[in-house]
Formats: C-alpha cells, structure tokens, sequence
C-alpha cells in the first residue's frame, strides 16, 4: 500500500463528494463531523482497534470536507502551523 498524502487525500474527497458537501453547507457538515468525533471518543474507550481505525479515519475524512468546504488546503496550513521554524505557537 503506498503513503497517502493530506492533499492527496483531500483531493480525493472533494472530486468524490464535492458537489453533495457543498449542498449540505457548513452548519450541517459541521454537525457529521462533530458526530463523528463522538463515535470515535466511544470507540477509544474499548478495546476494538479496528474499530478505533475506523472512526479515525472517519473523522479524518469529515474534517477534510469541512476545509474543502471552506476552500481551506490542509496540507498548506497544517505545514504552516507545524513545520515551519519555532513550530507550532500556542498551547500545542
């Protein structure tokens, strides 16, 4: 299996499911991803790793059609914020 990369990934998303997300907005993406969030808060508290994998990759792909959304490149601002020099400012 060959590494995926975030904008790869992204770009995925959005050629998939681009014209459906943009129809159901913000608001309502927002809400799919934060429940998302919360199968994956269950999930940690087991032990089923395969579904642990699961519900992250979930929550992966919702935030990345919240930011196709927002026309926001990830891997641009996660670069920005993470690696760039002095790292990350903040409580991170």
């Amino acid at each position: 299996m060959r590494s995926l990369g975030i904008a790869d990934f992204q770009g995925h998303i959005r050629k998939k499911y681009s014209r459906r997300d943009r129809q159901r907005g913000t608001a309502a993406t927002f809400m799919w991803f934060v429940e998302e969030v919360g199968e994956l808060a269950t999930a940690l508290q087991g032990a089923d790793v395969a579904n642990q994998e699961e519900e992250f990759a979930d929550v992966f792909a919702w935030l990345c059609t919240l930011a196709n959304i927002q026309h926001i490149d990830l891997a641009r601002v996660v670069q920005k914020k993470y690696l760039t020099a002095g790292g990350p400012r903040g409580h991170k």
